[in-house]
Formats: C-alpha cells, structure tokens, sequence
C-alpha cells in the first residue's frame, strides 16, 4: 500500500502550458522555442509542427482551474515550471546576481507567486522546476546557430549560461523561496544535449548535428545545476534537486551495460549536490553492439521509443499515439537500480502515454503504479508519483497532436473535460493502491512480466 506521506501527483511545465490564444497576457514571445516554432522554414521543412504554442492550454490566467482539478482528484502535489524568459527578458551579462532586480518582470514574478500560493492554499506541495527545455532568446538564437553556425547566443554550448542561471537561480530564491516546497533546477538536461546537438529529426533548437557539442553543452548543463544548487541552498530552506530521463536498456549485455552507464553519468557527476532525484520514465531501449557508432552500440527500432504508432511492438506490448512501447518493467527496473547506486530520495516526477482516445491510459497508469507499488512493498522507499500530465499541453515540436492529460483541453475555446483515466487515477489515490485494478496487467493485454525484473 502507498503510505500517507507518499505524494500523488502531476507535473506541468511553464512554455508547454502557459499560453493560450484567448488571453494576450499570456504570451511570452521571448524564448528560443517561441522563435523556433514560429520559424517559417523550421515549419515548411516539417522540422516543427506548424500549430503554434499561444493557441495552448493558458495555465497562466487559467491556473485556477486546473489546480482546483488537481486537488479534486486528491493529489498532494504539483510540479511547475518558471519561464526564464519571462522573469528576465532582458540580458544580465553585464550584472551581478544582486544586481538584477531592476531588469525583472516584477510583474512576471509576483504571477508566479500567485500560482504558487494558490497550490498551497488548496493544501498541496509545490515542486518548482527553473529551466525546462526553453532559454531566453538573449541567451540562445537557435536560428543563427542553425543555419549560420552563429554561436554568439550559443545557448548550451556557451559557458556564459551557466553563470546567468546561478543569477537566475538565485532571484528566483529570494523572491520565491518562502513559499516553494522543493526545487528541481533542471528538467531532462540530458535531453536537452542530446537531442539538440546530435538527432536532427527531434525538432529540437538547435538541431545540429555536432556530436562534439553534446559532452560541452552537457557540461555547462552540469555547472549550471551546480551553481543553481549553491544560490538556492543559500536562498531557501527547502531540498534542491535535479529531474532526469531515464529508460530501461535491454538487449546484448556489453551494449546494455555501456548505454546505461552513459546514461548514469550525468547523475555521478552532480550526486553530491542533489538533495534528491527526480526520475523520469516513459518507455525502453533495445540495443546491440555497433562497432561503427561512436557510442558502440546501436538501438533497435521496434522496441521502446522506436515503434510504429497505436500498433504493437516486436515483443507483443501495445504502443501509443507517439509509438511509445508500455513497458512498466522498466520503470521498476530503474527505479531500483538508482536508489541501490545513489543514496538520494527518489521521486517519480514524468510518467505518461500520448493517448488522445484514452484508450491504454487506464493500463499505463495501472502497471506503472504497480512497479512502483511492489517496489515499495521490498522495502524501497519511493517519495511520490507525478503523472505527465494533469492536461492536453504543446509538446515541442509535435504541437498539440500528442495528448499526454489525464484532462482533455479543447484548444479552440480552452475548455477541459476529465477523461476516464482523471477518475481512475483519482481513485487509485483513495484506495491507496492498485490492488483492486491488478487483473487489467493481464487483460487484455499482458504488461507486467516478473521474469523480466532485475534482482
């Protein structure tokens, strides 16, 4: 059974959320993903969808609401996230940390404060998360780096950054601190160097191939949490920690062990000073050696993240809108493997499945929780679950095409409607387990496969 202190709840982000095409205060056109996704080339080359992030869900004059669903449901918790760019649209180069208040958006903050303040009002955590994906444009010109190898703006790959997000950690501290729970600094930094600096077809500003820039923006990425960690321990009482991607790695064991090893690394780089880890799963990777890849291995497609959409994978499990294998054993595979190598409290803080019909929701949500659920009847303690997410948002370079909310959103008039999976979950958090629901991991599908559980 899930204790008492154990948190159920979603996670959100600030530019996958926030805007909304009937509210003009909503707009925050100060991001590199905001100039990205409007790029004319970038959506003529389908590099980008095309459908545009101020016809999103508005959470920032409409976060009432979804708090209120949230604290419907019975959660204890929701992860949000500030916008860079909007707290500092302008440059702070030339600025010390205590220097910095006259070039905010007072306003932009004091927003925030409101949002926060309405979580707990309703008797909630707040986690607060600082970078999500998207930097200020005065940091980051994804256009000029693309296209010009212009790295004036380089983003990442600048060593600059890191040191304006220790200023912007640390006003965010001082003006937010009192009222913020926990802090995460960073959300998937990995993928940020990854997928920005080596996969051009994932949409992702930069997108360059360079993989001689993935370990320098990993770096700065590092000394960035690093330095966010200093300003915040020093500005707040609260925990700081970091939230990660993770997926399981299956297949020949050399290429397993060698793929996950590289996926460890940032955490082994930053585990003394983190005071807990936030775990994101989604789904597997399959790999096979592959002595002509620089990284020794290769995935196979099929598998995990690699699959056709709404059809099945190579070995059978159902896959989703974005082709996503449901493979909860990874889940409780990870899990176990980072509480036995790092000495953090863990947190589930991104689980989901792109499924506009709503149709495998119920099965996700049931065999993920039972992985977590088993874990902690071992005798690991697991902190909480944040499901991705609590609505329909814009996710990235697909739009609005992948619905990851347990809410649906109508992105004409901005309504939202709880899908079946809304009350599902809302009763597995009063029941206090997934006890009752364990016959849906084998009907009709079969998703929990104990034989593949590591020791």
């Amino acid at each position: 059974m899930f204790g008492e202190d154990f948190l159920f709840g979603v996670s959100l982000s600030g530019f996958q959320f926030e805007m909304g095409r009937n509210s003009p205060e909503s707009i925050d056109p100060g991001s590199d993903w905001y100039v990205w996704a409007h790029d004319k080339l970038n959506i003529e080359n389908k590099i980008v969808s095309g459908t545009l992030p101020e016809s999103g869900p508005d959470y920032w004059t409409g976060f009432e609401k979804f708090h209120r669903l949230a604290a419907h449901s019975g959660m204890k918790i929701i992860r949000i996230g500030l916008e860079w760019s909007r707290i500092l649209p302008k440059p702070t180069f030339k600025r010390r940390a205590d220097e910095i208040d006259d070039i905010c958006n007072a306003e932009a903050i004091e927003h925030y404060r409101e949002m926060i303040q309405d979580i707990r009002n309703l008797g909630m955590k707040v986690m607060v998360n600082l970078n999500h994906f998207s930097l200020p444009i005065w940091l980051h010109e994804p256009i000029k780096v693309n296209r010009y190898s212009d790295f004036t703006a380089g983003g990442w790959v600048d060593p600059r950054t890191a040191e304006e997000f220790r200023k912007y950690a640390c006003l965010c501290g001082r003006r937010l601190g009192d009222i913020v729970d926990m802090w995460s600094t960073e959300n998937e930094p990995d993928i940020v160097a990854m997928l920005g600096y080596r996969n051009r077809s994932s949409g992702f500003p930069p997108s360059i191939v360079r993989p001689d820039l993935v370990e320098v923006a990993r770096s700065n990425l590092i000394n960035a949490h690093l330095n966010a960690y200093e300003e915040l321990k020093n500005q707040s009482a609260s925990p700081v920690g970091l939230i990660y991607a993770f997926s399981w790695i299956d297949g020949e064991k050399r290429a397993a062990d060698s793929a996950m090893e590289a996926q460890l690394e940032f955490i082994d780089r930053i585990k003394e000073r983190t005071d807990f880890l936030g775990i994101n799963y989604y789904s597997r990777m399959v790999v096979q050696p592959d002595k002509d890849s620089d990284r020794g291995y290769r995935v196979l497609p099929e598998f995990g993240q690699g699959c056709k959409p709404n059809s099945l994978s190579r070995s059978g499990r159902p896959t989703s809108d974005f082709g996503w294998e449901i493979y909860p054993e990874g889940l409780y595979n990870i899990l176990k493997m980072t509480m036995r190598r790092y000495d953090i409290p863990v947190f589930i803080t991104e689980n989901g499945i792109a499924d506009g019909a709503d149709c495998l929701r119920p099965y996700y949500l049931i065999s993920h929780l039972h992985a977590v659920e088993k874990l902690i009847e071992e005798g690991f303690s697991v902190k909480g679950y944040l499901h991705w997410s609590l609505a329909d948002n814009y996710e990235w370079a697909s739009g609005f095409a992948m619905r990851f909310g347990l809410v649906s959103v109508d992105f004409e008039d901005g309504s939202l409607t709880p899908r079946p999976s809304y009350y599902l979950f809302k009763e597995i958090i009063e029941q206090g387990s997934v006890n009752s629901f364990k016959k849906m991991l084998k009907e009709p599908y079969d998703l929990f496969d104990e034989s593949l559980l590591i020791e």
